[in-house]
């Protein structure tokens, strides 16, 4: 196909987003960068077999669900990615390494070698920035109306990783600014059963993430990015015992920030 007029997506196919609870009224906005794992026709499935689309190199499995029992819970606001993150990862900076990545854990991606800027910019117009505009229309959306804003950045992780078991059941990551996440933890580590990670097993950076960074550090919001173990939220009961924990916990982590008198931020617009 003439990369000059190559259009990654159908009109047939499916929206690169997908917004829940628009009219949403609680100050949660809550986003999941990897909900769906989508390969659009055009990619011929990006070389790799259908077992591989399964797994977690390409999507965050379970969360997608979570994700809408919370919002559901708390009358909050979802905004989630559907195509798989081997397309593009809408979690990490354009022009990144592992934003198109040829590799993904010990599996490589015949699909993303040697792509054109043609090619690269066709799944960045077209999957991640519309993606990252509809955030930024509702945290400006909110702005405008004097609403209060809180970016809940909604993942799961693997229970072992390239041989290695991960032992907590969540965890909390953070970069700059660690209130919510602190407080968070403090309920999370008071539930049953529960190890929670504090930024493991990964970190926010501005080299290896962009949600977090620029949709809630630059606009100076309460912000917090919760990973889940996958194997908990495989099912549907854990799906559901995860998304009430959360819509329980989430609001009283807000409370108690706000008794103490932490600035609630109305979603200043982003910082260049």
């Amino acid at each position: 196909m003439n990369e000059t007029t190559y259009r990654l997506l159908a009109t047939d196919e499916s929206a690169p987003i997908t917004v829940h609870n628009a009219d949403g009224r609680s100050p949660f906005l809550i986003v999941v960068d990897h909900a769906g794992n989508a390969i659009p026709r055009s990619l011929d499935g990006l070389g790799i077999c259908e077992t591989e689309c399964e797994r977690h190199i390409a999507w965050d499995i379970g969360i997608a669900a979570v994700s809408r029992l919370v919002a559901d819970a708390l009358d909050a606001t979802l905004v989630q990615q559907n195509y798989s993150r081997l397309v593009i990862d809408c979690n990490r900076p354009p022009g990144s390494e592992t934003s198109i990545p040829e590799t993904s854990e010990l599996t490589s991606i015949p699909g993303n070698i040697n792509l054109s800027e043609a090619w690269r910019a066709a799944r960045l117009h077209e999957i991640f920035q519309p993606y990252h505009d509809r955030i930024s229309i509702e945290l400006d959306r909110r702005r405008r109306a004097g609403r209060p804003a809180v970016l809940i950045a909604m993942h799961s992780f693997t229970p072992v990783y390239m041989g290695v078991a991960r032992p907590w059941q969540c965890s909390m990551l953070y970069n700059r600014d660690p209130r919510f996440a602190r407080v968070l933890m403090a309920l999370l580590n008071r539930e049953e059963g529960i190890l929670v990670g504090d930024n493991e097993p990964y970190s926010v950076t501005d080299a290896m993430d962009y949600t977090i960074p620029v949709h809630g550090e630059r606009r100076d919001l309460l912000h917090v990015e919760i990973e889940i173990r996958q194997d908990l939220i495989a099912d549907d009961i854990g799906q559901r015992m995860w998304g009430a924990r959360l819509a329980r916990l989430l609001p009283e982590a807000y409370q108690t920030l706000a008794a103490a008198s932490v600035p609630i931020k109305r979603s200043a617009p982003e910082r260049s």
